[in-house]
């Protein structure tokens, strides 16, 4: 027999009594694939958001870092000539164009993934991460970042390519300072939104074979055989 608590208005409770009735006849589709999931909760061997996540921020990085040599190219020239280098300024700012385009398009993978193998995630309970949070709080604030960091990736390859093709298409600096200035300020931000994603694998085991199946008592001796 099921008792609802009545001390709150007639109207809370009854959506109280709703909500539950959903919950016992309707399942979670999560539930519906869970005996296709391997021990790292995943359909699939190898989790994809972090291989995409290091895609993301090695494009971006050698875009940025190519367009900051494309900026300082005339302190170069002479250095690159010395080595035999046949690099023009055009050549970088091509490399840190197309590298930028390229991250852009990766990180709508990347944040889909992120959100589809959050869905699934099993974190160890009862552990906080180093800033005192739960594994909830963690990845709640990584999925927010990740979605922020998608608009402002977007944000930069549009103010990128006015730049290119509009702006200062003939100049022989491609890229203003500014937009240097904000895409090695990204790049900090993106390291340290990383560190969430690495709180959640090393200190909630979310995804990691070896700590789930340590968690539900199994023998990785035996396993791995």
């Amino acid at each position: 027999m099921i008792i609802f608590n009545l001390n709150f208005s007639p109207e809370l409770s009854s959506l109280k009594c709703i909500n539950y009735l959903f919950c016992l006849l309707i399942k979670s589709p999560i539930s519906e694939i869970s005996d296709k999931l391997g021990p790292n909760d995943l359909p699939y061997k190898i989790p994809l958001h972090p291989n995409l996540v290091h895609l993301t921020i090695g494009l971006f990085a050698i875009g940025i870092f190519f367009d900051i040599a494309g900026a300082f190219y005339p302190f170069e020239k002479r250095i690159l000539r010395f080595f035999a280098f046949p690099v023009t300024r055009v050549g970088f700012h091509d490399v840190g164009w197309y590298n930028v385009l390229a991250a852009s398009f990766i990180t709508f993978f990347t944040v889909a993934t992120g959100f589809f193998e959050m869905l699934l995630a099993v974190p160890i309970p009862e552990v906080e991460s180093i800033l005192g949070q739960n594994a909830i709080s963690t990845m709640l604030w990584h999925a927010v970042g990740g979605v922020a960091i998608l608009f402002v990736m977007i944000s930069m390859t549009i103010w990128r390519g006015y730049q290119r093709f509009i702006f200062r298409k003939d100049f022989g600096r491609q890229v203003s300072w500014s937009y240097i200035f904000c895409g090695s300020l990204i790049l900090i931000l993106m390291g340290i939104h990383g560190s969430l994603g690495a709180w959640l694998a090393s200190d909630f085991g979310v995804h990691i074979t070896a700590d789930q199946l340590l968690v539900r008592g199994e023998d990785l001796n035996q396993i791995f055989q």
